[in-house]
């Protein structure tokens, strides 16, 4: 109990002391902690992220609700937060363009997790003709020199799905899952089809000297016969859009959506994200060298791992190299 009372009397002296040592330095240099970030932190995640905090952590209420507001309300929020806090707009105009920016990226991301959200709760069905459409266009896309043979068929096997007909294979993701390896395969089809090669027939990989020193008897006896381990691409595009869903609507994809996206982040975004974790993740895949496709969860657990530690630089940007991508890198 002493402990609990002593703890919860820090943080409100904290809380003081820090509000306090905010009205000292604003009568000090004469500039809110708004015009502070915006002067003194140039536009990116590191920008948005710290107004973000400084929007919610704020005593006023109208502050707080001003990173939920609708896009359409934006212009009326900045006007009315620069009169709360006393800035004249025709003194300080580049205050109002990066308030603008930032909040068109932070309500953005916000309808972006809804946009996904909704996407991934809508389940494939096959009496949909639009649905079916885009699985059809999926199959065109990775095999256009294979035509399929009937809509129900173990054809589909060949770019990884589990049984004769895909639709069951998208419950976890619904729609999202489809969209994903879509947009991959239709605007990055060089390097969809190479991946889909590559995780039907692997190619073999040297064990060096120093690997073989480490494994043991029984694996080596494995490796020694087998090959690289190949895997189900259309089940694994599913589980990287789960990896995908997960970074975003845990807040990891922010220093990457900010740091890209001038303004609010869209779906394309996101499916571009999508490319750039498929395509490393393959990379990652082939270079961990699984004895089988029972390490899976331990690979993708770690991948997913290293994907979170790139996102804790603010500075990150997941840049990806290929040409769906390209405007990312551009922006």
């Amino acid at each position: 109990f002493a402990r609990i009372f002593l703890q919860v009397c820090l943080y409100f002296y904290c809380k003081c002391l820090w509000r306090c040592l905010k009205f000292v330095v604003r009568k000090l240099t004469g500039q809110c902690e708004l015009q502070r970030i915006c002067y003194n932190t140039k536009p990116g995640a590191a920008r948005t992220m710290k107004i973000e905090a400084s929007l919610k952590g704020s005593k006023s209420k109208r502050l707080q609700t001003s990173v939920n507001v609708h896009p359409d309300a934006i212009e009326k929020t900045i006007d009315d937060i620069m009169e709360l806090k006393r800035i004249n707009p025709d003194i300080n105009p580049q205050l109002g363009v990066s308030l603008q920016a930032c909040l068109l990226q932070i309500v953005g991301y916000r309808n972006l997790i809804a946009e996904v959200e909704k996407l991934r709760r809508e389940p494939y069905d096959s009496e949909n003709p639009q649905h079916e459409e885009m699985l059809l266009k999926l199959w065109k896309c990775l095999k256009p020199n294979s035509p399929l043979k009937a809509r129900i068929s173990k054809q589909w096997c060949e770019i990884g799905f589990q049984g004769d007909d895909p639709k069951t294979d998208f419950r976890g993701m619904g729609l999202l899952g489809l969209y994903n390896l879509v947009y991959f395969a239709e605007w990055d089809t060089e390097i969809a089809q190479q991946v889909l090669t590559d995780s039907l027939h692997p190619k073999y990989r040297e064990v060096t000297k120093k690997e073989l020193s480490q494994l043991s008897k029984a694996e080596w006896e494995k490796k020694k016969f087998d090959k690289a381990i190949g895997y189900s691409f259309a089940i694994v595009g599913i589980n990287i859009t789960d990896l995908a869903y997960n970074l975003l609507v845990s807040g990891a994809l922010k220093t990457h959506f900010y740091n890209v996206a001038p303004e609010a982040p869209t779906l394309t975004h996101f499916q571009q994200t999508f490319c750039y974790l498929m395509h490393e993740f393959h990379k990652f895949w082939i270079d961990e060298d699984p004895l089988d496709i029972m390490e899976f969860n331990r690979v993708r657990e770690k991948f997913y791992k290293r994907i979170l530690r790139q996102l804790q630089n603010p500075e990150m940007a997941l840049c990806p190299h290929f040409a769906a991508s390209e405007s990312l890198i551009n922006m």
